[in-house]
């Protein structure tokens, strides 16, 4: 069902364009490249026009916000806006400061995105202008579980709604929703949170797949987030006994490479709510 929307991006290349921490920017464009896509990256308030109107889609990451890159988010994100591009906010670490918080803020309000991507403390805190989020991890109290399933699916179905986004939210349990459906997927392994930028690796790969699958968003989201899950499967089944986290993390971009749709379909572990 989902496996078709990875052939997309294959099959169509798309180009995003990439606004995202210098923490894993590299892996962000390893990743792209990985599931077929093409990135280029550019913050530079002088460039990122230019940039973002040759792409077919702008990834925005707060992960490592200054003057400079913040003036270059609002400027490209409004040409992507006037150009009818796909546009996605991952707002990395907001509820741990002012300054992220209120930047994320500041950007939902200038861009209508597709899609918003993060873990459950980083949606409620630009949901509900608050959170506990600790570094860029989910707080364990906000953890998504099997008991409060139905709650969070509310949530993030009514956050949709109101911000006529796309809400991603991912941790033990992933969620994407509309206003009216919630993908709930079980992909993944726990060690995936001890890699860090496996969720930017994300946002830029989800931007891909939703550029190639313009009619299909929700759908194409969801399979980007089973993707990624299906490939930390596969890459820790891979590791050998003396094998951490930097061959882990390759192993996951190499899996991701090796993907195709067949191989999705038959991984992906989801239900629709």
């Amino acid at each position: 069902m989902l496996g078709k929307y990875l052939d997309e991006v294959r099959t169509k290349a798309p180009l995003v364009h990439n606004i995202t921490n210098y923490v894993t920017v590299n892996d962000v464009a390893n990743i792209l490249l990985a599931c077929g896509g093409s990135p280029i990256m550019s913050d530079e308030p002088r460039d990122v026009e230019d940039i973002t109107s040759i792409c077919g889609g702008l990834n925005i990451n707060i992960g490592t916000l200054n003057k400079r890159s913040i003036k270059g988010m609002k400027l490209a994100g409004a040409k992507a806006q006037e150009l009818g591009h796909v546009t996605l906010l991952d707002p990395v670490g907001a509820g741990a400061s002012a300054l992220r918080t209120n930047t994320a803020s500041e950007l939902m309000q200038m861009i209508r995105f597709t899609v918003i991507r993060g873990n459950i403390s980083e949606i409620k805190a630009i949901a509900l202008g608050s959170g506990t989020t600790k570094g860029v991890d989910a707080d364990i109290a906000d953890a998504v579980t099997e008991e409060n399933l139905s709650d969070a699916v509310r949530f993030i179905k009514e956050f949709s709604a109101k911000t006529g986004s796309i809400i991603a939210v991912t941790g033990a349990i992933d969620l994407v929703a509309d206003a009216e459906r919630c993908f709930v997927i079980r992909n993944g392994r726990p060690e995936m949170g001890r890699i860090t930028g496996t969720g930017c690796q994300l946002s830029g790969m989800m931007t891909a797949f939703v550029v190639a699958n313009p009619d299909n968003a929700l759908e194409a989201a969801a399979a980007s987030v089973c993707a990624m899950g299906l490939a930390g499967e596969i890459g820790y089944s891979h590791l050998a006994p003396y094998e951490g986290n930097s061959t882990y993390r390759n192993r996951i971009i190499d899996a991701i490479c090796n993907m195709d749709g067949a191989c999705l379909d038959e991984g992906a572990k989801f239900e629709i709510l």
